[in-house]
C-alpha cells in the first residue's frame, strides 16, 4: 500500500498501549458540570464574536485545573482520567440549542424575504415572524416548545448512534485491515503532554512546550479578544487593533483582481494550525488560491462572473461568485475526490482481502472494553429507523423510501470509504450534493413541494470520521466502557446548559449585531447560500437551478480527476490534490496566508532545527496556544456577562 513519507512519519508518533483502563469517577463527573456551566458560554460567545469557539481551549483549561488541583491533593491525574475529561468537553461544548440561535434569525432574515422564503419554514423550525418570542428574544415560550423537544430528541438519539456504525467500522479498519490512521496520534498527543508527572516534567519536553504555547496565545488573546470586549463595555466603540474576523481589501484590490476576494485574517492560531496540518496540503491550499486570483478575472472578462461588480466585499463577492460558477464548479471538483477516494479504497482493498484476518471482531483485545460487533451494528439500525420515523412524521409528503436509502444504502457505503481514507491518508471523503440531489429528485418526480425536508433529521450520515476517535481513545489506552459512562453524564449536562446560555447571550443583545461582529458580517453569507439551495423544491423556477451548471460540474469533476492522474504520475504528494480542492473551493481565503506562513516556517526551519521531534512538538504548541487564547475568551465572556447582565437590573 503507497503512502507518502510524510504520513508515514505521523502514522509513528504512536503505538497502542498494552494496559487500558476506564478513567472514569468523581473527577469526570465534577468536569462535566465544569465544563457544562463554565466553559460552554465563553465558547459560545466566541464563536458568535470571532467566528470559532474555545472547544481545543476549553479543554486544556479543564484539564491543567484539575490537574493542579489533583496535585495540591497530593494525587495526580492519570492518563485515562485526562483523556476523559478531553473527551467529555468535546461533547459538552457542542452546544446544540445554539443552533436555535441560528434558526431565529434566519426566520427573521433578509435573505429569506429577499427570496420570498419565511413563510414557508415550518414552525418546528422556528417561530414564525411576529412571534412574542421573537420580539422578547426568548426560548422559554410556548412557541420554541416543539423544536426544542425536537432537538432533544434527535441529539439523544444521535448521542447513542455515536456507538452504532461508527464504532463497527472502526473495529472492521483498525482491528482486521490494520490501517494506521496517521492523523490520530496529533488528538491524541495534546493529553499525552499534560499526563506527565512532576518528575516528567523535570526532564520532559512536552510541558515546557505546552506552557511556551499557553503564553503565546495569552498575550494574542489579550490583544485580539479582551481589549474589544472589555474596551467594547466601557466606550461607545470597541477598540480592535487587530480587525475581526479580518482586513478587508477586496475595494483595494478590485481594479487589478476584478471579481476576487482579497483580505488578511490575522488570528495568529492559524499559524499554528499551519504548523500541524500536512505540509503538501496547506502548499496545495496555495496553489489553488493563486489559481483562482487569476482565473477569476479571466472568467469575469468573460462573463461567466457576471454578478459581480465594483464596490462589492468580500461577502458579496463569495456570493455572487458562487452562483454564477464556484457552486457547480465545487460540485465537480467534490465528486472527483469522492471517485477517487471509492477508487483507492477498491484498489487497496484487492491487494489486501485475501489476507484479513475477520476473527479479530469477534476477539478485541482485552481491557479495551470493546462492545459486540453485533451489538454496534444493532445500534446503528434503531438509531436509522428512528431517524426515518421523524423524518416521515415531519414531511409525510416526502417519498419515504428516500429515507431508507439514505440510511441503509448511501450512509454505509460513504461511511466506510471515508473510514479508508482515513485509515490510509488522514483524510475526509464526501459525495457532495447527494442529500440535495435526492431533494431535488423528490420535487420533480414525486410531486413534493416545500422547505421541510431541508430541515428534517434526514439519516444521511458519514460515519468515517468516528473512526478516527476510536483509535484516538485507544491511543491514550483508554477503555470504552469509561467512554459510555461519561456519555450518560455529559448529554443532561450539555443539554440544560445550552439552552441556559443560547437564551442568556439572545436577552443580552440581538443575534447577529453588532455587540457579535462575525456573526453579523457572515450569517448573512451563509444564510444566502443555504436558502438559495432549499428555493430548488419549491414551485416555479429556482434561483437555485439557474446557479446550477451541467458544464460547470463536469469541468470541476473533469479537472479534479486530471489532477490526481498528473499527482500520481509524476510521483508528487497526492495530498496536494486535497489542498488544490480547498483552495479552489471559493470560500473566504483571508486566513490561508498565516496557513502557509505556518506551514513554511515548521518545514523549514523547525523541522531543520529539531528534526523528526517536530512533529511530536507542534501539535502540543498548538494545543498550549489554544489554551492561552481559551482563557483570555473565557475572562472576557465572564466580564461581559458581568457587566451587561448587571444593566438589565432594575437598580
Amino acid at each position: 500500500m503507497y503512502q507518502d513519507k510524510e504520513l508515514r512519519e505521523y502514522r509513528d508518533l504512536l503505538t497502542p498501549p498494552s494496559h487500558f483502563e476506564e478513567g472514569f469517577g468523581w473527577k469526570t463527573v465534577i468536569g462535566a458540570i465544569f465544563i457544562g456551566f463554565l466553559m460552554m458560554p465563553g465558547s459560545m460567545y466566541l464563536q458568535l464574536v470571532i467566528g470559532q469557539g474555545i472547544g481545543p481551549a476549553a479543554r486544556w483549561v479543564t484539564i491543567i485545573l484539575f490537574a493542579e488541583v489533583a496535585k495540591r491533593s497530593y494525587t495526580e491525574l492519570k492518563q485515562q482520567e485526562i483523556f476523559l475529561l478531553y473527551y467529555m468537553a468535546g461533547a459538552a461544548l457542542a452546544s446544540p440549542f445554539q443552533g436555535l440561535l441560528w434558526n431565529q434569525y434566519l426566520v427573521q432574515s433578509d435573505a429569506a424575504r429577499m427570496l420570498g422564503l419565511t413563510e414557508f419554514i415550518p414552525d418546528w423550525v422556528a417561530p414564525q415572524p411576529g412571534s412574542g418570542s421573537l420580539l422578547e428574544r426568548t426560548f422559554l415560550h410556548r412557541d420554541w416548545l416543539i423544536p426544542i423537544l425536537l432537538l432533544t430528541g434527535a441529539q439523544l438519539i444521535q448521542r447513542i448512534d455515536h456507538f452504532g456504525l461508527g464504532y463497527a467500522l472502526y473495529r472492521v479498519t483498525s482491528d482486521v485491515e490494520k490501517l494506521p490512521f496517521p492523523m490520530a496520534p496529533v488528538g491524541a498527543l495534546g493529553t499525552m503532554a499534560l499526563a506527565e508527572s512532576a518528575e516528567d516534567r523535570k526532564t520532559g519536553w512536552k510541558w515546557r512546550i505546552f506552557s511556551i504555547g499557553g503564553v503565546i496565545g495569552l498575550g494574542f488573546g489579550t490583544v485580539y479578544v479582551l481589549l474589544p470586549a472589555l474596551s467594547g463595555l466601557l466606550l461607545a466603540e470597541p477598540v480592535r487593533l487587530i480587525p475581526i474576523p479580518w482586513i478587508e481589501l477586496t475595494p483595494y484590490t478590485e481594479n487589478a483582481l476584478p471579481a476576487v476576494a482579497t483580505g488578511l485574517q490575522l488570528d495568529l492560531g492559524l499559524l499554528f494550525v499551519g504548523m500541524v496540518l500536512p505540509f503538501w496540503a496547506v502548499i496545495g491550499g496555495l496553489a489553488g488560491l493563486v489559481i483562482t486570483m487569476v482565473a477569476n478575472p479571466l472568467l469575469y472578462e468573460h462573463g461567466i462572473l457576471h454578478r459581480w461588480h465594483e464596490g462589492m466585499a468580500t461577502v458579496e463577492t463569495v456570493f455572487a461568485n458562487n452562483f454564477d460558477f464556484y457552486m457547480s464548479f465545487g460540485i465537480g471538483l467534490g465528486l472527483s475526490i469522492g471517485a477517487i477516494g471509492i477508487w483507492q479504497v477498491a484498489r487497496s482493498f484487492a491487494r489486501s482481502g485475501n489476507r484479513l484476518d475477520f476473527s479479530a471482531l469477534f476477539n478485541p483485545p482485552d481491557g479495551r472494553g470493546d462492545i459486540s460487533f453485533w451489538l454496534s451494528i444493532a445500534i446503528y439500525v434503531f438509531s436509522t429507523l428512528a431517524y426515518v420515523a421523524l423524518c416521515v412524521w415531519l414531511v409525510p409528503s416526502f417519498p419515504w423510501v428516500f429515507f431508507l436509502l439514505y440510511g441503509f444504502v448511501y450512509t454505509p457505503v460513504v461511511s466506510y470509504v471515508t473510514a479508508r481514507m482515513e485509515g490510509i491518508a488522514g483524510q475526509y471523503v464526501s459525495l457532495p450534493m447527494v442529500r440535495e440531489a435526492s431533494f431535488i429528485a423528490g420535487a420533480k418526480y414525486f410531486g413534493y413541494s416545500g422547505i421541510e425536508i431541508w430541515y428534517a433529521p434526514i439519516p444521511v450520515h458519514n460515519y468515517g470520521e468516528a473512526t478516527v476517535q476510536f483509535r484516538q481513545i485507544e491511543l491514550t489506552g483508554t477503555s470504552l466502557r469509561g467512554i459510555i459512562k461519561a456519555e450518560l453524564i455529559v448529554f443532561p449536562v450539555v443539554m440544560v446548559a445550552s439552552l441556559i446560555f443560547s437564551q442568556f447571550l439572545w436577552r443580552l443583545a440581538p443575534i447577529p449585531s453588532a455587540s457579535y461582529p462575525f456573526a453579523q458580517e457572515l450569517w448573512h453569507l451563509q444564510a444566502l447560500n443555504s436558502l438559495l439551495m432549499q428555493t430548488s423544491t419549491l414551485e416555479g423556477n429556482s434561483l437555485f437551478f439557474q446557479a446550477l451548471s451541467g458544464k460547470f460540474v463536469g469541468l470541476g469533476l473533469g479537472l479534479g480527476v486530471v489532477m490526481y492522474g498528473v499527482l500520481s504520475i509524476t510521483g508528487l504528494p497526492v495530498m496536494l490534490i486535497y489542498g488544490i480542492v480547498r483552495g479552489l473551493g471559493q470560500s473566504t481565503p483571508h486566513g490561508l496566508v498565516l496557513e502557509v506562513a505556518g506551514a513554511l516556517l515548521g518545514r523549514f526551519y523547525f523541522l531543520k532545527k529539531y528534526g523528526s521531534r517536530w512533529r511530536h512538538y507542534a501539535p502540543v504548541l498548538l494545543a498550549g496556544f489554544s489554551c492561552g487564547m481559551g482563557l483570555t475568551g473565557m475572562f472576557a465572556m465572564g466580564c461581559t456577562l458581568i457587566l451587561k447582565s448587571l444593566g438589565r437590573l432594575a437598580y
